[in-house]
């Protein structure tokens, strides 16, 4: 039998394929279908100017596109890669880093971007690499006992860190594929592999000047090591950066590395992160500063990103 002159084999092959790309952009279509099974990098960024400088050095680039997110693969310094703006939020993060695990074959994630200083002895286009990312605003909201006193619940036991005023920070509940019990954690740590290498990188070349003329005064310097803290808001306030760094030793803060972190540590992936200073998130004189030194600090990032794979081993 023929159905306009092609075999019925044929036509049930090219329905059996209709019906399997179905199910790759479906949802409840069953497993998402990998775009590609080549081991990849995922290189992340928030917004387009964090991933400029990266997508320049890209080769063999080939551009899909999922859910409306496009994601660049090839190989950067050597590494084949996996390249994505995850968006920028918390929200964003997590849902584009679980869909770039889903749909390729992610051996390990890096971050690169932007973020406010918290650390009092860092500068503007110093870039950061943290040990660990907590979520500093998963907090109770709470109740105002007297004018200006606020307590928590007396059985809400894991409000234990200090409060900025009404907002007590708290651990997130994470499951993962070997531990399916819930269980509530504030910090994720980097893969100590990956920490090793960067802690290794040397005569990294970070510019001082940006391509509006403004320069910084200082020399910017890579820093690893100590903590850093997401969540979802942009902070311009001096006395809650002073208290961030009071509280959680932070270094920087963002708005996605947070849960990037998670969504690595629930899918048993490694991850590192790196942040550059756009600004001191309040703690600078005058105006904020992020307008005008963006560009110095995200090329700042992404040049440490890419002596970083340029020197790591997988």
């Amino acid at each position: 039998m023929r159905i306009l002159g092609i075999g019925l084999r044929r036509v049930l092959a090219l329905l059996a394929f209709a019906w399997l790309a179905g199910c790759a952009s479906v949802p409840g279509g069953g497993t998402p279908v990998r775009l590609d099974e080549t081991p990849r990098i995922a290189v992340i960024s928030a917004f387009q100017p964090e991933l400029t400088l990266l997508l320049s050095r890209v080769q063999g680039a080939r551009k899909s596109t999922l859910n409306g997110v496009e994601f660049t693969t090839g190989t950067l310094e050597g590494q084949p890669v996996v390249l994505f703006l995850s968006g920028i939020s918390m929200v964003n993060a997590t849902m584009n880093t679980q869909l770039v695990l889903d749909r390729f074959n992610v051996k390990s994630i890096v971050f690169s971007g932007i973020a406010g200083g918290v650390n009092p002895s860092l500068h503007i286009g110093d870039v950061t690499v943290a040990t660990q990312w907590g979520q500093y605003l998963e907090v109770l909201m709470a109740r105002e006992t007297t004018p200006g006193r606020f307590a928590a619940p007396p059985w809400m036991k894991d409000a234990t860190l200090p409060n900025f005023g009404m907002m007590y920070p708290r651990p997130v509940e994470v499951r993962t594929a070997a531990n399916t019990e819930p269980k509530r954690q504030f910090w994720f740590a980097a893969d100590p592999k990956m920490l090793e290498v960067a802690r290794g990188l040397r005569s990294v070349d970070l510019a001082s000047c940006g391509t509006s003329g403004k320069c910084l005064n200082h020399k910017p310097q890579l820093v690893v090591g100590g903590n850093g803290v997401s969540g979802q808001a942009f902070v311009d306030n001096k006395a809650f950066r002073e208290y961030a760094f009071r509280t959680f030793q932070a270094n920087v803060l963002d708005m996605e590395t947070a849960a990037t972190a998670m969504v690595a540590h629930s899918n048993g992936v490694p991850y590192l992160a790196f942040r550059s200073l756009s600004d001191l998130a309040g703690g600078g004189e005058g105006e904020n500063e992020m307008g005008t030194f963006m560009n110095v600090a995200a090329d700042n990032s992404a040049k440490v990103l890419l002596a970083f794979l340029a020197a790591w081993k997988p």
